[in-house]
């Protein structure tokens, strides 16, 4: 396959026709349509539907244009790279990442990271659904609790503890009739399981207590903010009532046995990393244990 012709087709792909592609790469447009041509008639399908006023891509043109577009990029960035210092991170940089930490946040941490490294173009999406790096395009994902997947690699940016919170007037409920477990009026995002017990540690003392929903709420910040309006007692991310507990809005009763939550940034391992990937991923988890973050455990 001719790398020249496969880069023209990008070009023609991305801007979505030979005029546009033409008009922003300065090349004349019959030039642009004579080297799709030739890269058609190699690979021996059609890439391009040519007709009317706009372009439309076969699928085979859609399916080389998502797996090679990005592979283009890179090479170019690394030429970029080469000639302007191997360190530098620069380009464009798209980040996938949950509606909670983007709420509370990434703002900050991504308002520091395009102050320190100007030349990324920092694009974030904030969504809480699967998202496929490779097949989407993203430079870096964010999950939480991730599974193992052969073509992710990654680092853990957060370990983050549930704890049991309520508004600082609020009293601890006691057992009743010798019973180890305290019914709890409770804000929750969801109605617990049958039976289900919050196991929680305080110091030395360790307590169960049943969840008694007061209030459903649909967002973790929303629920602080209910818990902060003294509705009932909450299970809440210490990355989301930390500065709460501190500035004394809020009181901890302890935290929820088990391990902590973890949270990772994962790009893929097909790619050669790149200096923007590196230098955000590090500027995330310095920015996570820092003042205003949550401190790994």
């Amino acid at each position: 396959m001719d790398l020249s012709a496969l880069s023209d087709f990008n070009l023609v792909a991305g801007h979505g026709g030979f005029g546009r592609a033409a008009r922003a790469s300065g090349r004349p447009k019959a030039t642009l349509s004579r080297r799709v041509s030739e890269l058609e008639a190699s690979l021996g399908t059609r890439l391009i539907e040519r007709g009317g006023h706009s372009l439309r891509l076969t699928e085979a043109g859609a399916l080389l244009h998502a797996r090679t577009g990005p592979l283009l990029g890179e090479i170019a960035e690394v030429g970029a790279s080469v000639g302007g210092g191997l360190d530098k991170p620069r380009g464009r940089l798209r980040l996938s990442a949950p509606l909670l930490l983007s709420d509370t946040q990434l703002g900050r941490v991504a308002a520091t990271f395009i102050r320190a490294y100007p030349e990324v173009d920092l694009e974030i999406r904030s969504e809480d659904r699967f998202v496929d790096p490779v097949d989407e395009d993203f430079d870096v994902v964010i999950r939480v609790n991730p599974k193992p997947d052969e073509r992710l690699v990654g680092r853990c940016v957060l370990r983050d503890e549930q704890w049991l919170v309520a508004e600082p007037g609020a009293v601890l409920p006691e057992p009743l009739n010798g019973s180890d477990v305290v019914d709890l009026p409770s804000v929750v995002r969801s109605l617990p399981r049958p039976g289900e017990t919050w196991c929680v540690h305080g110091g030395r003392d360790r307590r169960s207590y049943r969840p008694v929903p007061v209030l459903r709420l649909s967002s973790l910040p929303t629920v602080r903010d209910a818990v902060v309006a003294g509705a009932g007692a909450a299970l809440l991310p210490r990355s989301l009532v930390g500065s709460d507990v501190a500035a004394g809005r809020l009181t901890c009763w302890g935290w929820l046995e088990g391990p902590p939550t973890e949270l990772w940034a994962l790009y893929t391992s097909r790619r050669l990393v790149s200096p923007k990937v590196k230098a955000f991923v590090a500027h995330l988890a310095d920015a996570l244990a820092g003042p205003g973050g949550a401190v790994p455990s």
